[in-house]
């Protein structure tokens, strides 16, 4: 069963792998206990490989492919990407910077067909801009050394290069009026940011709303949140619900159920992506200055 996950969860393909290693087992009519006894541990280590919260042991793996009388030709696809599974992503060489429950969002992120989005507070990182993420991320690290600042500003304009991609995933985002009337940076940060939307908006695979105040209250205003969903079968959309230590990832339909009717609702309830472009000027005219 999916279950609520916080803190470090896994990558994706992890995900992936613990849930196929729990078909077959099932398919193999074998319960925890009996694939544990095969690899002389517990059925709770089991449970964790399944459910992705470890790293998958390739003898293990070996092992229990064998035990569920896999043909050699698929187990050995199955252990290639074990392996792939197993190596750190081109995230790891941020890791000074990126907290373990990150990782987990930034792998999700760059696995998705389609990210869905509700922010009540500033822009989303895949559509920041360098000025703009700088001062986000000096507001959230203000203990950070300048070089480390700079670390973080980089990962996010590392992590943006999926949108330019061949086969880049859909990105759509409702944003309150408030994301586009706070003052961050200043005034010339805001302009900068602003146009950045403007050209984003036009982009096939980018979707922006803004929900207006005029709207009041909507079924999505308690948070920022995003909703992953994959091409790939064994995963389910995973919601990412962020607080100021860490996140909470959901993956039980209904738990991530909650999630999509909220952000339906507040799609319903905002301005049409049609009319983005217009606000984004007229908002960007009110800006003090020039």
């Amino acid at each position: 069963m999916a279950e609520r996950r916080s803190g470090g969860a896994p990558t994706v393909l992890r995900l992936v792998l613990g849930k196929r290693l729990r078909e077959l087992r099932e398919n193999a009519g074998l319960s925890y206990e009996q694939a544990a006894q095969t690899l002389d541990v517990t059925h709770a280590t089991i449970r964790r490989m399944e459910k992705a919260e470890v790293g998958l042991k390739i003898p293990y793996v070996e092992k229990l492919l064998r035990l569920y009388e896999i043909p050699e030709s698929e187990a050995e696809g199955f252990l290639t990407m074990a392996r792939q599974g197993n190596e750190p992503g081109w995230w790891h060489d941020f890791r000074d910077v990126l907290p373990d429950w990150f990782s987990a969002f930034v792998s999700l992120e760059g696995e998705a067909s389609m990210i869905r989005a509700y922010e009540p507070h500033y822009v989303p990182g895949l559509l920041q801009t360098e000025e703009y993420a700088r001062a986000v991320l000096g507001a959230g690290m203000p203990k950070a050394s300048a070089e480390m600042l700079e670390r973080a500003v980089a990962l996010r304009t590392e992590r943006q290069k999926m949108l330019a991609r061949p086969d880049p995933p859909l990105l759509w985002v409702v944003m309150d009026e408030t994301v586009l009337r706070r003052p961050v940076g200043g005034p010339d940060v805001m302009r900068g940011q602003i146009a950045a939307l403007i050209e984003a908006a036009k982009k096939p695979n980018v979707l922006l709303q803004v929900m207006p105040f005029a709207a009041g209250t909507h079924p999505a205003m308690y948070g920022p949140f995003h909703i992953f969903r994959f091409q790939v079968r064994e995963l389910p959309d995973i919601v990412c619900s962020e607080n100021l230590r860490d996140a909470v990832y959901f993956d039980r339909y209904e738990d991530v159920s909650v999630f999509l009717e909220a952000l339906d609702g507040a799609c319903v309830q905002a301005e049409a992506p049609q009319s983005t472009e217009d606000i984004l000027k007229r908002l960007g005219a009110d800006l003090p200055g020039r």
